[in-house]
């Protein structure tokens, strides 16, 4: 059955849920403008005949627009019925997680803290550096408010690093330096250079941004000007922190609390992490920020994931350069398949994770991973619901509420069918990218997400962090970063039990405002992660970035006039700059329709060959001959990344870093 086909089987079903063929369509419906504001409702009314009962249609507010009006503060004496609030924790608990998370490293930014949080003495910061030299007051400055809004700088300096145009060996030139290890990306000067609220556009954004990495090695149009947004060399620098003061007034004054339940029982938190900043920039990992890429697949392993998997390898620092990758002067990143085989509300079998290694043995498009040379670097995990909520941490699950509120849990992870991917599927998928974060630690991506760089100053950055939903001021957590076990993880959970165990972007954007934590999971440019997203809905379009998309299914089906762009400019002229590309979805449309298998060479001739009989029965598999007339004239752009990775693993090219595979 065509996608097509199953959303309309999935539309005639007799269940009230709405359904969609992707995340993206239900996401895009949930803050469509189209949505009415009033919606029709009939109502039954006595016959002053006494014979059939007449209706009346009358126009209400209806529930979505409804959500978008204002809250009405605590204190009054009125509160409106249409909308509730999400906050169930108290200013003493909002003190204990931003107190939590700036002791432990987690607050690098200078971002303010919101005066509703209450604190009311200087905060000191060991993950932010010291202000500059104080200067002479005026006597005309007034003096600083009863509520602090910012942090006291305790930690060390930062020192810019300039990546060169050149470097001694002019061989290299062709290809741009790994970013040095230890290196951190200073996201607060990301945002003043591409925050689209700002009116920064895409395009200077990821000039910035390949500047700061020197990706336009040997290419570089302007001068040495720009800063970059590498820092290295932190000296390290520990103090102990002075103790925190209570709130104003009284002590919940100006919260909106949940109405109908009570404030949620005090956080228990383990102790902070008191993260040092070290002097030099050691190689070795760090087990409390361990450097793990997460992704959600469910349904069987195709070349979606695949392709993921190999940008993955075509330019992450993962040694494979080396003969002997546990060689490399760096903490190698991991990548952890999530695999979900079962519907949601299936129990797996004892042997699941027997069967689902034997599933990917046989799976052409999986079974590569599983070579010895990516042992280590690749690994597939079970993903049990059931196991991943089970957690021994009572900052989860100690709650005054049982169950969730609204719909009953089970119904809410899609229990109620086994077969649709609808509604269901999509809360399993923004569930689990928060369990497996909080859990392990990390950073969750989509599976519909292409590494474009390596991502080693990214990881330097301790504090938590997603990105903007295009011009919306809504998270987006195709990609999310936490801190394995943290206040803010524990917040999350504990607001999203109580609130259905919604864990949509939207929802998540809610808590986190209404509670005042929102600058502690800093809201990155759609630039760096999704650069083609503003074009797709028809902003900036006066000066695009490379390559200029008016759509999503533009990736996969390029335009003509734009056509000769992707094999001429390859994938050194694919958004050149970002961090990575989210396609959102387009799961039926394979990357490339001439070659719909994986093309990585003698090693892996039998699953190619696999491969081969599947997208071509009638094919003569012990005469193969590829000729250019089966191909496309013009490639499109999925098609020259797919190939441009594979080639890679064939040992025809080295990756994006001029480093070649060894196997």
């Amino acid at each position: 059955m065509r996608p097509s086909q199953y959303a309309n089987a999935l539309r005639r079903s007799r269940s009230s849920l709405p359904t969609y063929s992707s995340a993206v369509q239900e996401k895009l419906d949930i803050q469509s403008s189209k949505r009415p504001w009033l919606i029709p409702i009939s109502i039954s009314i006595p016959s002053l005949s006494r014979t059939q009962p007449r209706r009346v249609r009358l126009r209400v507010l209806g529930p979505v627009r409804a959500s978008h009006l204002t809250n009405i503060p605590e204190e009054t004496n009125w509160t409106p019925t249409f909308r509730d609030s999400t906050l169930v924790f108290s200013r003493e608990d909002l003190q204990k997680i931003w107190r939590w998370e700036i002791d432990s490293g987690h607050y690098p930014s200078n971002a303010k803290i919101p005066e509703q949080v209450g604190f009311t003495s200087s905060i000191l910061n060991p993950a932010s550096p010291p202000a500059k030299a104080q200067t002479v007051v005026s006597p005309f400055t007034p003096p600083p408010g009863p509520v602090i809004t910012t942090t006291r700088g305790a930690g060390p300096r930062r020192t810019y690093h300039i990546t060169q145009n050149l470097t001694e060996d002019f061989a290299t030139t062709a290809y741009p330096p790994r970013p040095i290890s230890g290196s951190v990306a200073d996201l607060d000067v990301i945002l003043d250079q591409c925050n689209f609220a700002n009116g920064k556009f895409v395009r200077d954004c990821l000039e910035f941004l390949r500047i700061g990495a020197g990706l336009d090695n040997g290419r570089r149009k302007r001068s040495l000007a720009e800063t970059s947004c590498s820092i290295l060399n932190l000296p390290l620098i520990q103090q102990r922190l002075a103790a925190y003061p209570t709130g104003r007034y009284g002590p919940n004054a100006g919260l909106q609390k949940k109405r109908g339940v009570p404030w949620e029982p005090s956080l228990s938190l383990p102790p902070t992490q008191n993260r040092a900043v070290h002097s030099t920039l050691a190689p070795t990992c760090d087990p409390e920020n361990p450097r793990l890429f997460h992704m959600y697949w469910a349904g069987p392993f195709d070349d979606k994931p695949y392709t993921a998997l190999l940008s993955f390898l075509f330019t992450q620092n993962l040694g494979l350069h080396l003969q002997d990758s546990h060689e490399l002067a760096a903490c190698r990143p991991q990548f952890w398949i999530w695999i979900n085989p079962y519907p949601a509300a299936a129990t797996p079998a004892l042997s699941a994770l027997i069967d689902i290694y034997q599933s990917l043995k046989t799976n052409p498009w999986a079974a590569p991973f599983l070579h010895p040379r990516f042992k280590g670097i690749v690994k597939f995990k079970l993903w049990n619901t059931t196991e991943q909520l089970d957690i021994p941490n009572p900052s989860l699950t100690s709650s005054s509420s049982s169950t969730a509120s609204g719909d009953d849990i089970a119904y809410r992870l899609g229990s109620k069918s086994e077969t649709s991917y609808d509604r269901h599927s999509v809360t399993m998928s923004d569930m689990a990218r928060f369990v497996v974060t909080h859990r392990f630690g990390g950073i969750y991506l989509d599976a519909d997400t292409l590494f474009l760089r390596d991502w080693e100053e990214m990881w330097g950055w301790k504090g938590a962090f997603s990105y903007r939903w295009s011009y919306h001021d809504f998270y987006n957590t195709a990609v999310l970063h936490l801190n394995k076990g943290s206040a803010l993880g524990s917040f999350l959970f504990r607001t999203a039990l109580r609130n259905g165990l919604d864990f949509h972007p939207v929802s998540i954007t809610r808590y986190l405002k209404e509670a005042h934590l929102s600058p502690l999971l800093t809201q990155l440019p759609d630039a760096l992660f999704d650069p083609a997203w503003l074009n797709a809905e028809g902003l900036q379009h006066e000066r695009p970035p490379h390559p200029f998309f008016t759509s999503f299914a533009e990736f996969f089906g390029t335009q003509a006039r734009q056509g000769a762009a992707p094999q001429a400019t390859g994938f050194d002229g694919f958004f050149k700059g970002a961090f990575s590309y989210h396609f959102h979805n387009s799961w039926w449309k394979p990357f490339d329709p001439a070659r719909n298998w994986p093309d990585l060479g003698p090693r892996f001739a039998e699953g190619e060959r696999a491969a081969r009989a599947a997208a071509n029965p009638n094919a003569d598999l012990d005469h193969l001959v590829d000729t250019i007339i089966d191909d496309k004239a013009d490639l499109d752009w999925a098609t020259v990344l797919k190939r441009t990775f594979e080639s890679y693993v064939r040992g025809e090219r080295p990756n994006m870093y001029g480093e070649w595979l060894h196997w």
